[in-house]
């Protein structure tokens, strides 16, 4: 189920005035408002009920058409420096790319942080958020974003209905939030958590997008003082965790310049070899998420351990081949 977006320059100028009317402590009139925000009385007037008929924002009438804002509502303002509010830009523009659905919540976080930048940051970040925004909202997808924050913040257990990528039919779980994690690696949203089933028990990761319902349960829990996501996930390649294995590439003396320039993970080692190559190892808890990664490369990797791998990339290579040898398709007139 899906819904279209609210128009983006509304968008804006609403986050403007709740911005501006918690700055004021005194209130502002609607001309006052319509001033800073750079269009009508008329429009102000229209944008102030949509506040408080359909976001529920406690605004205050202070007399003589002046409007404030409950002080308990909204966070106070927070003000950054520019080395400050690049970093955030850069932290936004991360997000919009690693995100393939619109999630209006975090969309309008992102509106909001464009009016705490230099005028120039947020000028450009409002571009990008415009594309963002293009897509549409799936309603299913949004509730189960909201009720999973609900109960990872107060604490309480949730019956959930999913449907894992390796199964038909939709599993139960009885499910203890206890942190959500966003990843470039398939551009989604997890939920970790200890899950019940009728086969399964144990710390798990959940699919945001392959929740299929969510049901808030009258029950509290606690996390585990001894849960740590960072050392939990400090042998993963994006959220999958296990085992400790060691994952040992061959570069070519053609990309191994680009290799060496970033920390592709924190168990990494570099060897350079005589040919200007180099053999990079890691040790990971799981290769599903890393394997794509690595046909990234193409013919400049060569998987020399595990050999379960190795033998995975053969067969690939030997697959491929047998598409590209002469005559094995005809291109399409």
């Amino acid at each position: 189920m899906y819904r279209q977006n609210v128009d983006e320059s509304r968008l804006v100028r609403l986050t403007q005035i709740q911005h501006f009317l918690h700055k004021n402590k005194a209130g502002l009139t609607s001309k006052e408002l319509a001033q800073l925000c750079d269009t009508t009385v008329r429009t102000i007037q229209r944008d102030l009920l949509v506040l408080q008929s359909d976001l529920h924002i406690p605004l205050t009438n202070k007399g003589h058409d002046r409007y404030g804002i409950m002080n308990e509502y909204v966070l106070p303002p927070v003000s950054y420096s520019l080395y400050e509010a690049l970093g955030l830009f850069l932290a936004a523009r991360l997000i919009i790319r690693q995100t393939d659905d619109n999630n209006p919540h975090i969309k309008s976080a992102l509106v909001k942080l464009t009016s705490a930048m230099p005028k120039s940051l947020g000028i450009n970040l409002r571009k990008s958020i415009a594309n963002f925004g293009k897509r549409l909202v799936d309603l299913e997808e949004l509730d189960v974003f909201e009720k999973i924050a609900i109960a990872w913040v107060t604490q309480k257990r949730m019956k959930v209905i999913y449907q894992s990528l390796s199964r038909d039919k939709d599993k139960e779980w009885l499910v203890n939030p206890y942190f959500i994690e966003m990843t470039g690696v398939g551009y989604s949203t997890y939920l970790i958590g200890y899950g019940e089933s009728a086969d399964r028990n144990g710390t798990t990761t959940f699919k945001l997008n392959r929740i299929k319902e969510v049901t808030i349960l009258d029950e509290e829990f606690d996390i585990p003082e001894d849960f740590n996501i960072e050392k939990l996930l400090g042998s993963s390649w994006g959220v999958m965790w296990g085992d400790n294995f060691t994952v040992k590439l061959k570069f070519s003396p053609n990309v191994t310049r680009r290799v060496k320039e970033t920390t592709w993970h924190q168990s990494q080692q570099i060897q350079d070899l005589p040919d200007g190559g180099c053999i990079l190892t890691i040790l990971v808890g799981s290769t599903l998420e890393i394997t794509p990664w690595i046909r990234g490369w193409g013919p400049d990797v060569e998987v020399m351990e595990p050999t379960e791998l190795r033998e995975q990339f053969k067969n690939w290579a030997k697959q491929l081949c047998d598409i590209y040898q002469p005559g094995s398709a005809s291109p399409k007139r």
